[in-house]
Formats: structure tokens, C-alpha cells, sequence
């Protein structure tokens, strides 16, 4: 199983490189995904969590120790499973 084909959510998740400088950096667990977006709880100061939600679109992400461009598995589940990884 390539990289672009893996379950995401529960999974750690960093995103190195965004179009939105605030962005970057952020990381957290993966509650939810869509074709377009992440939603993922964010631990802050004294056990207060946040929920955001970000495009994948034009960003980096490191999943696990994996770095995944968001523009490749902009895609619903089952078409990622036809993701050739180059």
C-alpha cells in the first residue's frame, strides 16, 4: 500500500509547507477528512483542545512521518486507490 492510499484519521499530522503562513506548523490528530479537508484537534496550553479544519489544497503535510503533498490525495477515498505513487 502506497502512501496516498492509507486511512488518515487518527493519525499525527504536521503541515509543513501552506500558502497561509499561519498555517504552518500547525499539527494535531485527524478527527475527519473529505475529499478537501482535514479536521484535526489541536492540544493546546492546559489540556484545551481546538478543532480546526484545513484545505488541502495547495500544502504539505507530514502524516506519520511521511511527507504527502495535499494536491495528490485531494481525491475521495475510493479514487485514491488507483494513486500510482511515482
Amino acid at each position: 500500500m502506497n502512501k496516498h492510499q492509507e486511512e488518515y484519521i487518527g493519525k499525527k499530522i504536521v503541515i509543513e509547507k501552506s500558502n497561509n503562513k499561519h498555517q504552518e506548523g500547525l499539527s494535531g490528530i485527524i478527527i475527519d477528512k473529505t475529499k478537501n479537508t482535514f479536521k484535526i484537534r489541536q492540544r493546546l496550553e492546559q489540556g484545551v483542545q481546538k478543532t480546526v479544519v484545513i484545505l488541502k489544497k495547495d500544502k504539505e503535510f507530514i502524516i506519520n512521518n511521511k511527507k504527502i503533498k495535499g494536491n495528490t490525495i485531494t481525491k475521495r477515498p475510493e479514487e485514491r486507490i488507483k494513486i500510482k505513487e511515482k
